[in-house]
This record gives structure tokens, sequence and C-alpha cells, in this order.
């Protein structure tokens, strides 16, 4: 038995070494190592390899943010505020301390910008740069400048700065009304002050959401021809461009839904206004320095419910009903009457209270206010001229 155990290996390796001899008579190339053989070990050069990857890793994306990159801006700002102190508002202090009033207070703050011109042409947000008392804007360069604010509107929520360079690099302007939901979008600009670590802005990717969106907030702000995107946008992002794939600006950061009192962050979904509409606003404040919306309609509406479109034989609950005029107000001369309902602002269906609020807080003095409203079923056009208040 033990005789078997040792000549099976001495024939396997036999075998082995006959193949090896039998392979090399009938395949001399495939065994020939010279440097003549047609087979020949492939050489690795890591250097044209990592070059390859490199460029592979180079699509539309990184190349828009490349072009627009030195084109962004930093901005910080100080505004005066007046702040009540509550330690004065006890009855036991102001024993001592006596009757205090507000106390003016300097506040800071950051947000984002782009340069829209060589000669130094920063757009901005207006809550960001619009009430400052001092603003100053920090380049890809490093360098820190002082900018003036050459005019805001706080309807639209759009600031326009001058700063005294020239030779600038400036982004270039696209056309928001071709915007393509799904489509890439980038987000850029100085998100929680990260701008003034590298003089670099912070790049956020995703893709268009929702275009011609209208977004409710608080005061005068009109947030019409908004575009939605899940491109993280965060404290600090306001102002800054969202551009597309080929570079072109479609949209400014301004504002973000945070989901709750809670949070400050972004959950994905963040809104940027139409550029379209932020270059009509800076032509005008180019010009004038600001928007004239100092007026007042005279009328006061609410939103129609179940009951009140029974009660008007309506067919839906689309529009407002008108439930009271100020006697002598540019309504009442122009002939508006209570319980007249609105149906349409200047061609633009109303379906709702803040339909309404937007479409006449976004006009100016000197415009023409034309209302198609109900009357005892009949519809009727009511046009009157904005005017300033006195």
């Amino acid at each position: 038995m033990m005789k078997y155990k040792i000549i099976i290996p001495i024939a396997f390796v036999l075998t082995l070494v006959a193949g090896f001899v039998l392979g090399k008579m009938l395949f001399p190339d495939y065994f020939n190592t010279n440097k003549d053989s047609n087979f020949k070990i492939a050489s690795f050069d890591k250097s044209q390899t990592t070059d390859n990857i490199s460029d592979d890793r180079h699509n539309a994306i990184t190349k828009a943010i490349e072009m627009v990159s030195p084109s962004i801006v930093g901005i910080n700002v100080e505004e005066e505020r007046e702040v009540s102190n509550p330690f004065f508002n006890d009855p036991f202090f102001r024993q001592f301390f006596g009757e205090q009033g507000p106390q003016k207070q300097i506040v800071r703050g950051l947000g984002s910008g782009f340069i829209i011109s060589e000669d130094g042409y920063i757009l901005t947000n207006d809550h960001v740069a619009g009430n400052a008392t001092k603003i100053s804007v920090t380049l890809t360069s490093g360098e820190t400048v002082n900018a003036e604010l050459i005019g805001s509107d706080p309807t639209t929520d759009v600031a326009l700065l001058k700063i005294d360079k020239d030779g600038l690099p400036f982004v270039k302007i696209g056309n928001a009304d071709n915007v393509i939901i799904g489509e890439w979008v980038i987000a850029l600009g100085n998100p929680f002050g990260l701008f003034e670590i590298n003089d670099k802005p912070t790049v956020t990717v995703g893709v268009v959401s929702a275009a011609n969106m209208k977004v409710s907030a608080d005061g005068r702000r009109v947030y019409k021809d908004m575009i939605q995107t899940d491109a993280s946008i965060n404290a600090g992002n306001s102002g800054g461009p969202l551009i597309d794939a080929n570079g072109y600006v479609i949209g400014m950061n301004t504002i973000i839904f945070t989901g709750n009192q809670f949070s400050s962050g972004s959950i994905g979904v963040g809104f940027a206004i139409s550029i379209n509409r932020v270059m009509k606003i800076v032509e005008e404040l180019k010009d004038k320095g600001s928007i004239n919306r100092n007026f007042n309609v005279g009328f006061r509406i609410q939103g129609i419910d179940d009951q009140l479109a029974k009660y008007y034989k309506l067919e839906n609950k689309d529009g407002v009903i008108v439930t009271q005029i100020m006697q002598g107000s540019i309504s009442d001369k122009a002939g508006l009457k209570a319980e007249d309902i609105i149906i349409f602002v200047n061609d633009e269906k109303i379906k709702n209270e803040q339909d309404l609020i937007f479409a006449i807080n976004d006009m100016r003095v000197g415009d023409v206010l034309k209302l198609k409203v109900l009357r005892n079923g009949n519809e009727e056009i009511i046009e009157m001229k904005l005017v300033s208040e006195k």
C-alpha cells in the first residue's frame, strides 16, 4: 500500500513535465519570452491611467461649477436694529431704572451673491442686504471690499450691490422660462459662512422639482415664478445663484422649507426666484434705486367657502368676495362694490386670497389694476390706476 502512495505523486509530476515539454515543442511562440515574440507583457503606465481617470471624472456639472465659481461672492452685513430688553419690562426694575425705550444694537449677518457685470454689479436678496448699514463682499481671490447698496425691492426680495472693481468675472444669465422639470441644477453660495474658510463657494447639486411656483411668506413679499429644487440650500445660501448644467444662471436661491420650527437646515425643498423676474427688477433698481409700491387699493376681501358658494350660486369656490370698500378710495371711485366676487386680476385667474394679494402687491404706482368681477351673476370689468398714497 505504501508503494502506491509514493508512485502516484511521482507519476503526477512526470505527467506535468511531459506536458510542458510537449507544449513548448508544439507552440514555441507562446513560450518564447524573447523581445521579438508577438506575445509581450503589457507595461503599466500609472501616470497615464491617472490622467484618464481624471478626464473621465470631468462632466457637464463640474465644468459648469468651474466656470461660475469665480463669479460667486460671500456677503457680510451689519444692520442697526432697535431691540427691547425684557429686563426693563419688569415693574420692580423700572422703579429703579425708569422707563427704558428700545436700545439700538448692531446685528451681523451673512449671505451670498453673484457678479453680473465686469464693472462690479452684484445680485443678492433684499433680506440679506436691503436694510444693511454696512456691506462687505469677499471675492474668490480672497480680497474683501466694501459694497454700496444701489437699490432694493422688499416685495420681490431682490437687492443690487456695486463694488469699485473692474475686469471681474461675471455669470451668464439664462432663461428660466426654458427650465425642464427633472434637469440637473447647481446651487452655489456661502452657507453657514463656509466661503470665508477658503474663499470658495460651497456647491450642492439636485434637480428642478417644479417651476412657476407661488410660495407664501411673511409681510408684503411676493414669491412667485419660483423654481423648486432639491439641491440643498441652507442659511447663508440666500442670494447665491441656481445654475443649469451649462453654467447659466436660472434663479437666485432665496428660501427653504425646514419642516418644523425647531429645524433650520435643508430638507430638500428649496426655492429660487426666476432669473427672468430678477433681471426685470434689476433694470429698475439701476435707474431709480427702488420701486414705488406705495399705494392702497382701498378694499378688503375674504375667501369663499362652501356656504358662500351656495348662497351666491357659484359653480366652485374660486375667487374672493369684496367685504368692504373704503370711501373715497381708488376702488370706490372706480365703481367696485361690496359683495363683488373677484375672479381675475389683470387676466390672471384668482382662486383664493393669496392669489389676489400676490397679484396686487406685485404692482407699482402708475400701473392699471384690471379686475374681472361677478356681480349679480354677471361679469363686469373694473379698472383703476394705482396712485401713490400721500
